[in-house]
């Protein structure tokens, strides 16, 4: 049983090391665009509460030198050391209520607007998020036509229609997954058509690879 043990946790770390290695690339590309010495806020949105892996939060990590930190999301326990300020609330809500307090010169989504349900509330999160930032935004997001879906970690059934991939995901036991408002993948054209709507922001859509294929997307947007 030990071994079985061993064997699980070795196959997990090196996947997370290759997650971070990829994290790390991301951070490369987001430093091409945003002058950090200019950041004195940063707002995360949608931080995991899940710190037992290396690349758990590593771009939000990256910013914990700012004095002013703070994060909007719908999980329910977060790590008090990243953030002096906690809003458990979705992104996809309606924040004019607080929208001074959660106002930054940066907003961090890492890895979460595949996870915010139907393409309108979507849609509704990333103008939070816009409208939000002061000078920067960062969006990252698994690409949906990447061969293996980062998941489920079960290939190509994702390029199926999404009623067809959901209805499989349900019938192999991910019930969880199955369901829009859990997951909800979005390609390179889906996020073309959100930003395009925006006028007051410059943006580019950077592609990190895996395996020779667009693993992930960055976006990485400027307020004019």
């Amino acid at each position: 049983m030990t071994n079985i043990f061993t064997y699980v946790s070795s196959r997990f770390k090196f996947l997370d090391k290759i997650v971070l290695i990829k994290r790390k690339e991301i951070f490369e590309i987001i430093k091409k665009y945003i002058n950090l010495n200019s950041i004195n806020s940063v707002l995360d949105v949608g931080t995991t509460s899940d710190n037992l892996l290396e690349s758990s939060n590593f771009l939000i990590n990256q910013f914990k030198s700012i004095k002013i930190k703070k994060s909007i999301s719908d999980q329910k326990i977060l790590d008090d050391n990243f953030f002096d300020m906690t809003f458990e609330r979705s992104i996809t809500e309606n924040l004019n209520d607080i929208f001074d307090d959660l106002r930054s010169d940066l907003l961090v989504c890492s890895a979460t607007i595949e996870h915010l349900g139907n393409f309108s509330n979507i849609k509704k999160g990333i103008n939070n998020i816009v409208n939000l930032s002061d000078k920067y935004f960062i969006i990252t997001t698994p690409n949906r036509y990447h061969p293996i879906e980062f998941h489920t970690k079960i290939p190509f059934i994702h390029f199926l229609p999404k009623e067809f991939h959901r209805k499989l995901l349900k019938f192999f036991g991910n019930e969880f997954l199955s369901k829009e408002e859990n997951l909800n993948l979005l390609s390179k054209e889906d996020l073309i058509n959100i930003m395009s709507n925006y006028k007051n922001i410059s943006y580019n859509i950077n592609e990190i690879k895996l395996f020779g294929f667009v693993s992930n997307f960055i976006i990485v947007g400027t307020k004019k």
